[in-house]
């Protein structure tokens, strides 16, 4: 059997393309073959960030936003988890076809992260942003908006390429909301690889802030 590895799946072009394309074209052709992609590389940041939403966010305690949900993983965990109330986000409407599809989504809206989010203030218990902050992806400056639309004592998680986060700027925007009293920081994990593959190896940390 052929080794199939990340130069034989979109992965393998991903920053490029949306460099070059955008990310609503890239990930609308990639829709129907994400999940298998992902899985043949043992994509691991789904199931964290369900493990953090588990540990941080009671069952029942409101509505879940899922940014940047793509084609629902990680709605399809929090499902098993039991969580109900759970509103997918996405740049791609072909992403969205296939999260909906999933049976894990209350509903879902097509939206730029460059572009404030289409919510009111408090709407959500939580919010997550997971694999998609980066290099022609969602900017930092969407977890101002993240912030803002999760209410006091809900949670924001997302997580961040520990190679570049400084260089895209998040740990001056991470501590200037937290000196403005934003958010405080309540769990972080090890840099980490989020993959499980000889393939492919990104070292990423995850992030837990309580808006406050």
């Amino acid at each position: 059997m052929a080794k199939f590895t990340k130069s034989d799946t979109k992965a393998g072009s991903i920053y490029d393309d949306t460099a070059q394309l955008g990310s609503e074209k890239v990930y609308d052709d990639w829709a129907e073959g994400y999940d298998r992609d992902t899985a043949v590389l043992g994509f691991r940041l789904p199931g964290l960030a369900a493990g953090f939403v588990a540990r941080h966010v009671p069952k029942g305690s409101g509505p879940i936003l899922d940014a940047a949900a793509g084609t629902g993983l990680i709605g399809g965990y929090l499902q098993g988890l039991g969580y109900g109330d759970v509103h997918g986000l996405d740049v791609s409407a072909g992403m969205l076809r296939v999260a909906k599809s999933t049976g894990a989504y209350g509903g879902v809206t097509q939206h730029d992260l460059s572009d404030p989010l289409p919510f009111d203030d408090d709407s959500f218990a939580a919010a997550l942003i997971i694999g998609a902050l980066g290099p022609g992806h969602a900017p930092p400056e969407c977890l101002t908006e993240l912030a803002r639309v999760v209410r006091p004592g809900g949670v924001v998680i997302f997580n961040v390429v520990a190679a570049s986060q400084a260089e895209q700027g998040f740990p001056a925007l991470i501590a200037g909301l937290e000196t403005a009293g934003r958010w405080a920081k309540v769990d972080e994990s090890p840099e980490w690889d989020c993959y499980n593959s000889p393939d492919e190896s990104v070292g990423t940390i995850a992030y837990v802030f309580e808006v406050t």
